[in-house]
């Protein structure tokens, strides 16, 4: 057995997903079609392939432990000039976003590793493009709002073709959803 590249990471449920992706590819990121919409907890992360059962297990006992939370999407940030990113702030639900990747690279866990930059939920719509593509997607989407409740996360496998594929989604231990401060489940560019 070789090695797999594995992400860990909660996705942005439909129609939020499609359209998020469907920008990102109309602003020149030639890696949209191959990322579905998310916001990470675990970025590409090289093991061993014998060790993803020990994976699973991991991120079982963490979604067990967890519950659900309201995630709100608001505006736009960018991490440039450090890294060349534009994306949608997570406004509500960081926090519990933090407290995840935490636990889901936790020294206990098969995957500890530490990170190249701080740790900051957000969701790309636009990375490695020129200067012009990332200004208009920065201010296309500066109205972008979007809210859903967050119930689970999921396994990842980036595949040889670079396309990421989902192995397996981890629903939390919780049942009951909290409701959202003022608002039904919506997305829309305003």
């Amino acid at each position: 057995m070789g090695t797999v590249t594995i992400g860990v990471s909660i996705a942005v449920p439909e129609p939020h997903g499609s359209l998020l992706q469907q920008l990102r590819a109309g602003f020149g990121d030639a890696a949209a079609h191959g990322i579905p919409t998310h916001v990470t907890l675990l970025p590409p992360t090289e093991v061993d392939e014998a060790a993803l059962p020990d994976v699973e297990a991991h991120l079982a006992r963490v979604a067990a432990a967890g519950r659900p939370f309201p995630m709100r999407l608001r505006g736009t940030g960018t991490f440039r000039p450090l890294s060349p990113v534009v994306y949608v702030k997570v406004v509500e639900g960081a926090q519990e976003c933090t407290r995840l990747q935490q636990q889901v690279r936790d020294g206990s866990g098969p995957i500890e590793r530490e990170l190249q930059f701080p740790y900051h939920p957000h969701v790309t719509v636009a990375h490695g493009i020129d200067d012009a593509a990332m200004d208009r997607a920065y201010a296309e989407l500066a109205d972008y709002a979007a809210d859903w409740s967050c119930t689970g996360f999921a396994l990842y496998e980036q595949g040889a073709d670079g396309v990421w594929r989902k192995l397996r989604e981890f629903t939390f231990g919780g049942a009951v959803v909290p409701p959202q401060a003022g608002s039904v489940e919506q997305g829309s560019l305003r």
